[in-house]
């Protein structure tokens, strides 16, 4: 019996006791993350590969650059050369590895209608499309906390349920109809706000406010319906029996919760309008992602619409990569899971 206790307290770090594992734990976490980036990236290039391929054939579809660029009194001699200076000559598949060479090099070529490197042309746009998106997620954020709370707090209220309705019937209404309506009232009938363009921070309103519209009623139900789902948990009873006012109740204990499940709409409406907001751009003549990518497909600027197609899916990625990383920051049981 001596021999056996002894050999037990003299196994040292190979013994199977609870710290036995301590100094592999480091090594492991590292391993896990090095696990989970390398399958985030392998997803990303898995993306932009099927996205690049999908955009390549479906613009050779909708026609000839060739012809745009000639014009309409042009000789077959000047279409033929624009084809053979632009590699258009060539057979579909030499096109598409020779894209796909590219691509590889974030070589997206020069655009067809100013000669400037496509992929410049995008990434100077990004940033006021992204300017745009952030304003809208903040006022969407602004607004919708504070009303769905209200909302799911008292479901059954007189106030509540009218209120509900209208966002309700909000949800349906598109955002362009929203910015036109804007636009007749405070830019035609007022003149209190400019319509078009990014100079000064009045231009900012009636585009932010438009995407904002399109966003608050779906996330005011979303989070009216959490609270008021959280309102009957078994922890926000033992709060009231406690004696917190409902106010406090709301405030403390159902909202927190509730915004758990809303985090992950947010960050998905924030991707929307990175890819989403073009009829918003081209109504109010902003110079972002949207107006360029919509002008380019009309000019069938080849180039141009690739390289923003693929900086759209990498945004769009990047920005559901970061949701998911904060809602397991936020939330201790998707950690547990993961």
């Amino acid at each position: 019996m001596t021999d056996v206790t002894l050999g037990a307290v003299d196994a040292g770090p190979d013994s199977n006791g609870p710290g036995a594992d301590r100094p592999n734990a480091l090594p492991s976490r590292y391993a896990t993350v090095g696990r989970t980036v390398a399958g985030k990236f392998a997803q990303l290039v898995v993306l932009l590969f099927a996205v690049s391929t999908l955009m390549f054939f479906l613009l050779r579809i909708t026609g000839d650059p060739a012809l745009t660029l000639a014009g309409e009194n042009a000789t077959p001699e000047q279409i033929a050369a624009i084809r053979a200076q632009y590699g258009l000559d060539d057979s579909l598949l030499v096109q598409y590895f020779r894209f796909l060479g590219q691509v590889a090099q974030l070589d997206f070529g020069e655009s067809i209608n100013t000669g400037e490197n496509a992929l410049d042309l995008v990434l100077d746009r990004v940033p006021k499309t992204l300017q745009l998106a952030v304003m809208a997620v903040i006022v969407n954020t602004l607004v919708a906390v504070p009303l769905g709370a209200w909302i799911g707090s008292r479901p059954n209220g007189r106030a509540q349920a009218v209120i509900g309705n209208v966002v309700f019937i909000g949800q349906g209404i598109p955002g362009y109809v929203v910015a036109l309506v804007l636009i007749q009232l405070f830019s035609v009938r007022w003149q209190l706000l400019p319509s078009f363009g990014s100079e000064g921070w009045k231009t900012y309103i009636l585009p932010t406010l438009s995407l904002a519209a399109f966003l608050v009623p779906r996330l005011t139900r979303v989070l009216s319906g959490n609270v008021s789902e959280a309102m009957e948990q078994d922890f926000v009873r033992t709060a009231r029996a406690f004696g917190a006012r409902h106010r406090t109740v709301v405030r403390r204990h159902a909202l927190p919760n509730a915004l758990l499940g809303a985090s992950a709409l947010i960050g998905t409406q924030f991707a929307y309008l990175l890819s989403g907001a073009l009829i918003t751009e081209v109504i109010f003549a902003w110079p972002g992602l949207g107006q360029l990518m919509i002008q380019s497909v009309e000019q069938l600027d080849f180039p141009v619409v690739q390289a923003s197609v693929f900086v759209v899916a990498v945004l769009v990625f990047l920005t559901n990569t970061f949701t998911d990383v904060m809602l397991g920051v936020i939330d201790p049981r998707l950690r547990r899971k993961r």
